[in-house]
């Protein structure tokens, strides 16, 4: 339960319009609290105040009414923009980093600010009345030494949010032409996998084998979809009280359809659990991050492929996604791969979940991307210092035979595309890239 709790949460928030509505509701509340004090003679001090000049009923109508209309419209200006720097990103560079764009904090904030300053001036606005206008029920509480009502309190606060709405807007315009630079969306991704690395995989510099999982009764699926969630802690209770094991045959990301084994059961019969087992799995239409961090290497993969495909010929874009692929697989090498489902009690946890090894990362990141690296030969030489310099911090020999059998594989494809001084240069990064390995053993 708290793991769909938490996976409910993160795909609430990353959608565009919850933050407007939370401040929308927000601003309402203070709308409300700020007229009650104004109304109940709290703020009659601020009409003796040397300070500060009293509104006039009809200037605060007037300024509440620019306020509403201005921050309505640049609310649909900010989120024009957003739309346009989403649509420039999306045709650029894949239309996977939508999602990111979406869930950008620095957007929704912003169009969270102007929608909740549009709310609370029109219900401010509505209070304000005239020195002609008759008075309402209990208006006659809350008279002042001026003519008809105006909230002075209220008014003080729209004017803070004014003076807020001038900052957010300076923010927000230099926020989008930065989110759009090709480096700072790489940044966030890479930073974002190196995160979800290590949550994922918390124990560093241990290698321990993945356990061996166990043949039983599978438990297919009820319907197809990307596996977006998948509950392990409610998993291990159902499988602790049935005393079974479970195997899982799918990983977070994976695609699922009607009689695809999710998992095998050993100890019991999959229809005793078949119920709660599926409550277990949340199945979607597209892949999210949470629990995937291959969802992550694929975005960085796919700017790589499109930077190098021929319509756009963009090696130096592909170069810095290599350089965060790069440092998200040295991270992986030197961790226990081994996903952490018990805690304690992982020595005898009945969750067994399909294993992620080193090879499969290694090949999902740089073993996707090789063959288009290859064409290129600035990037097919980037690519191997990148995969030495990821080498350098593991510590296991196995893992770092399989950094160097990729730099071998892409020698191999680049021998076939590039001729000339190109394959020259070429072999002479490979040989440097081959002794480096060499010199690293014979330290060793």
């Amino acid at each position: 339960m708290t793991a769909e709790i938490r996976f409910f949460w993160e795909r609430l928030t990353a959608n565009y319009w919850f933050f407007p509505a939370l401040l929308s509701i927000c601003a309402a509340a203070l709308a409300f609290v700020m007229l009650w004090l104004d109304r109940s003679g709290a703020a009659d001090f601020l009409n003796d105040a040397d300070w500060l000049i009293p509104s006039r009923p009809k200037g605060a109508a007037d300024m509440l009414t620019v306020m509403a209309g201005s921050m309505i419209g640049v609310a649909s200006t900010v989120f024009s923009i957003t739309l346009v720097a989403v649509t420039y990103a999306s045709g650029n560079y894949g239309p996977r980093l939508l999602t990111n764009f979406l869930e950008d904090r620095g957007n929704q904030l912003s169009l969270s600010v102007f929608i909740g300053a549009f709310v609370y001036a029109l219900i401010v606005l509505r209070s304000v009345r005239a020195e002609d206008e008759t008075p309402g029920s209990g208006a006659e509480a809350a008279a002042t030494a001026l003519p008809g009502f105006v909230p002075q309190l209220s008014l003080l606060v729209a004017y803070a949010m004014m003076a807020l709405c001038v900052a957010v807007l300076v923010f927000f315009l230099n926020h989008i032409p930065s989110s759009i630079r090709i480096n700072k969306v790489l940044e966030g991704i890479g930073r974002r996998l190196i995160l979800a690395i290590r949550e994922t995989y918390p124990v560093e510099d241990e290698f321990g084998d993945a356990v061996e999982q166990q043949v039983g009764e599978p438990l297919v699926a009820w319907d197809s979809g990307y596996v977006q969630m998948i509950d392990f802690e409610d998993l291990e209770a159902i499988a602790k009280k049935c005393g079974c094991t479970f195997s899982l045959k799918v990983r977070t990301g994976d695609f699922v359809h009607r009689d695809i084994p999710l998992m095998e059961i050993d100890g019991c019969q999959p229809e005793d659990v078949e119920a709660r087992v599926r409550d277990c799995f949340t199945l979607g239409a597209f892949r999210t991050p949470s629990q995937d961090p291959q969802f992550l290497i694929d975005e960085l993969v796919e700017i790589g492929l499109r930077a190098l495909s021929p319509g756009i010929n963009d090696p130096f874009t592909a170069i810095t996604a290599l350089h965060w692929l790069g440092a998200a697989t040295a991270d992986i090498g030197r961790r226990d791969l081994r996903k952490d489902i018990c805690g304690g009690d992982a020595d005898d946890c009945p969750v067994i979940p399909l294993p992620d090894g080193f090879d499969h990362y290694v090949k999902r990141g740089f073993g996707s991307i090789r063959s288009a690296v290859a064409t290129s030969p600035i990037a097919a030489e980037v690519m191997l210092d990148t995969l030495s310099n990821a080498a350098t911090p593991i510590r296991d020999e196995k893992r770092q035979s399989l950094l160097r059998e990729e730099g071998r594989l892409l020698a191999e494809q680049a021998r076939l595309v590039l001729q000339g001084p190109d394959l020259e240069q070429f072999e002479g990064h490979a040989k440097k890239f081959a002794k480096s390995f060499w010199d690293e053993a014979a330290h060793e």
